[in-house]
């Protein structure tokens, strides 16, 4: 996918998410998120869009401007299906007024702001639909590609130099000599495989033997990395080799569901 497939999923995505929040509890529990409410969810993901239509709209070269222009969601439900297609829609506007090559801060260490960011927003629109159907005890579907696409957006952030840098913890519990995971979609193209060494995790697109093989749906291998559903509730996931290892490495997946 590119940019303007990112954004436009995006879009899309965060509609669904939008109609289904549109008027609920507030206060309702998000099971996936413990800490989180479902305003604190329609918060997250309705400010990171506008922040992301910050850096990316006025060319951002560092984010602390954008921090604090942090704009909260609305207390009242019945205002948050306008408030986030309202964000989405602005993202959009940011991105379409903007090139590949335009010079946009980049957390994760690299030069490329702004594939970065539409990469990510996509992969956030994607997990964060999945916290609110498990807060609203919804079904939750994603188009294998658009799986696969996520996906790879978890593992690339993740395994990206500046995650690396920014959380010790992370660092300390990948470190490792050598290590590897194969992930597999089996229902559309996507393998990675990536390897645990002692100052980073390497990751590549490649089909190779591992220390562990874990393949499945896209859309259920999605749920398990990014800790929104425990791997033995994910009948369809075949786990082939070092189970610990694979589990290890879910368990420093908190990303921002801790």
């Amino acid at each position: 996918m590119d940019t303007s497939a990112y954004v436009k999923a995006v879009v899309e995505q965060t509609r669904t998410l939008a109609e289904w929040v549109d008027g609920k509890n507030a206060t309702a529990p998000v099971p996936t998120c413990p800490k989180w409410t479902l305003a604190d969810l329609v918060d997250h993901v309705g400010g990171t869009q506008r922040m992301v239509a910050m850096l990316v709209g006025e060319r951002m070269s560092e984010p602390s401007r954008a921090y604090a222009g942090y704009v909260p969601g609305p207390a009242d439900s019945g205002q948050w299906r306008d408030w986030l297609a309202e964000g989405a829609a602005e993202a959009k506007r940011a991105f379409d007024s903007a090139d590949d090559d335009t010079p946009v801060w980049d957390p994760s260490g690299g030069a490329a702001g702004v594939p970065f960011w539409s990469r990510r927003l996509f992969g956030e629109a994607c997990v964060h639909r999945a916290d609110a159907a498990a807060a609203l005890g919804l079904p939750y579907e994603l188009a294998p590609e658009l799986a696969v696409a996520a996906t790879e957006d978890w593992l690339a952030t993740m395994t990206s130099r500046g995650y690396w840098e920014n959380r010790p913890d992370f660092a300390a519990a990948m470190r490792g000599n050598g290590q590897t995971l194969h992930f597999h979609a089996t229902d559309a193209p996507g393998e990675w495989v990536a390897r645990r060494e002692p100052d980073q995790v390497v990751l590549e697109r490649a089909h190779t033997k591992a220390d562990v093989a874990v393949r499945g749906p896209a859309a259920e291998l999605l749920l398990v990395l990014s800790r929104r559903r425990p791997l033995g509730a994910a009948s369809a996931l075949e786990v082939l080799g070092d189970r610990a290892l694979f589990q290890l490495w879910i368990e420093h997946m908190d990303w921002v569901t801790d």
